[in-house]
């Protein structure tokens, strides 16, 4: 699904860290595909007046942003482990008390519905969409995925250069009237019944 993909920094952007991510994988694998693990800050001592000591402790606050097939109760535990296995057993993990898990879910991209959403944004745009696998937002979806069985499709509506969640996140005209007959797009054919699959769910 990722052959066609390519990750890169936008224009202007940064350029990619090749060393960034699960080695043997592609960049589109790297951040569509698979695990990721941030460390999003750290501290060590007084960085407001540092001194010239080994300071007794240190502190960091990390993410993972997790695939289908990861077993989220034991990723604590793996970590602990992993950690005790190389000698910093001192170290203490625990899940930070303000976040909660959001679990991973994928559609099957062969799945009747995301055929249909592929060939609607097709029809409307008159490009190929790129069909991601997985999506690393920390979005409660397994609560339609799994618990109401339901087919879920996300269309995100951005492009490299959008600083999304940072300073002067912005939204370019033309990508938004593109979104718009996207979704418009998407609305009609939900409409036509000539456009639906035939699908049973149990």
């Amino acid at each position: 699904m990722l052959a066609d993909c390519v990750v890169d920094g936008g224009l202007g952007g940064p350029d990619i860290d090749p060393a960034w991510g699960e080695p043997g994988l592609t960049p589109a694998e790297q951040v569509y595909g698979w695990c990721s693990f941030d460390v999003l800050a750290v501290t060590s001592g007084n960085p407001q007046a540092p001194i010239n000591a080994i300071p007794p402790s240190a502190w960091a606050r990390c993410q993972l942003r997790f695939v289908v097939g990861v077993d989220h109760e034991d990723i604590l535990p793996a970590l602990r482990r992993h950690l005790a296995k190389s000698g910093l057993d001192m170290v203490q993990v625990t899940l930070s008390p303000d976040d909660g898990i959001f679990l991973a879910t994928r559609l099957d991209p062969s799945d009747p519905w995301a055929r249909w959403a592929q060939a609607s944004i097709a029809r409307t745009t008159q490009k190929s969409p790129a069909i991601l696998p997985n999506f690393a937002a920390s979005l409660p979806n397994d609560i339609f995925a799994n618990v109401l069985d339901l087919p879920t499709l996300w269309v995100p509506h951005a492009y490299p250069g959008c600083r999304q969640h940072a300073a002067n996140e912005h939204l370019p005209i033309g990508l938004a009237r593109e979104a718009l007959e996207i979704m418009a797009g998407l609305y009609w054919d939900l409409g036509d019944p000539d456009t639906l699959p035939s699908v049973r769910r149990g």
